[in-house]
């Protein structure tokens, strides 16, 4: 009986190119998919504002208006309760964003790399024909959808008694209305803050998904610092943009790279938010892992990273004085006196 070469068998397996990074063309699996559950294929999908789902700034605002009052109303409800163990739903939750953000970042990819690698990244980031294409609207409008799937995290912490901290709900409500003034703007630097994104994120909702499982995960300090960095390199492409858009069209006489396509809301909101994003994780940053002056190592590290809740800012912190009494308000509990612990 004839057995095939090892040359021939490698011959059959579809080579990486430029049109096709993973191999094998994604986008006709997506289309097909997308199919399924719209009714049409994805070549066929149009922005509308005003007539696609979510795509007026009343829509958007109604749905972050309610966001807010299930969650503060929702943790104002659990105060006097339980908390919800809710391990199976998280699991879910955290591995179908994993999921979802792969396969976006995958989509990303395949319509980007040949267009940066053949026409250079000036033409991916400012020509409408780069980085503003019809696959691409059909993903940028996608990567929006999902903003309203990930404020279920929210709800996953006050169900679970977790403190809301302001930088999570902050971010989550102003994410949502990040992506919805790019997507209305047609801002086509969009892609560059969108893919960084979806890369953390799959690193994020990993991490969340095996930590639910009961795995101890070391990395988690880098979470934040690939959010830092991924806005540092947000910042670095959304002024560039801004700035080259600015100059064109206004003053035409100070040096810039040429035209680039957005509108000038979409430029300012998004030099806005991602400005403060990245001054509340620099903060959270330093008040997490710098807050005791030096850095944790080891066994600490690990156990101070995994395990450790995020400090609550309105519990109240006892110092300890030096002959190991408790110095807070300065009244003893039921007129008994402190006594020294041993470590």
């Amino acid at each position: 009986m004839a057995t095939e070469s090892p040359s021939s068998l490698f011959s059959n397996i579809p080579l990486p190119t430029l049109e096709r990074p993973f191999g094998i063309k994604l986008w006709p699996i997506f289309s097909k998919a997308f199919e399924a559950v719209a009714g049409y294929p994805a070549e066929d999908f149009r922005f509308i504002p005003g007539k696609t789902p979510m795509s007026t700034l009343k829509e958007t605002g109604i749905f972050i208006i309610i966001y807010y009052t299930i969650i503060f109303g929702g943790r104002e409800l659990m105060r006097n309760r339980e908390p919800f163990k809710l391990r199976t739903a998280f699991l879910i939750h955290n591995f179908y964003l994993t999921a979802i953000s792969g396969i976006l970042l995958a989509l990303f990819v395949e319509q980007l790399l040949s267009t940066v690698v053949n026409h250079g990244i000036f033409h991916a980031i400012c020509n409408a024909e780069g980085g503003w294409t019809q696959p691409l609207v059909v993903l940028y409008y996608l990567n929006y959808l999902t903003k309203y799937l990930e404020l279920l995290d929210t709800c996953f912490l006050f169900l679970k008694k977790k403190p809301l901290t302001f930088l999570h709900c902050y971010h989550h409500g102003a994410t949502a209305l990040l992506c919805y003034t790019q997507l209305i703007g047609s801002t086509a630097v969009s892609w560059v803050p969108i893919t960084l994104n979806l890369l953390v994120h799959v690193v994020m909702y990993w991490y969340y998904f095996q930590s639910a499982r009961g795995i101890r995960i070391w990395w988690k300090e880098w979470i934040t610092r690939l959010q830092i960095i991924q806005f540092v390199i947000d910042l670095g492409f959304v002024y560039f943009a801004s700035y080259t858009y600015f100059t064109s069209t206004y003053w035409p006489w100070i040096p810039n790279a040429g035209k680039c396509a957005g509108e000038e809301f979409a430029a300012f909101s998004g030099i806005g938010i991602i400005s403060s994003y990245l001054v509340l994780f620099i903060s959270f940053y330093i008040a997490t892992y710098k807050k005791d002056g030096k850095r944790p190592s080891g066994r600490k590290a690990v156990r101070r990273m995994s395990q450790a809740p995020l400090p609550d800012p309105n519990q109240i912190m006892h110092a300890a004085t030096p002959n190991g009494t408790a110095k807070a308000s300065g009244v003893k509990p039921n007129g008994s006196t402190p006594r020294s612990r041993k470590a």
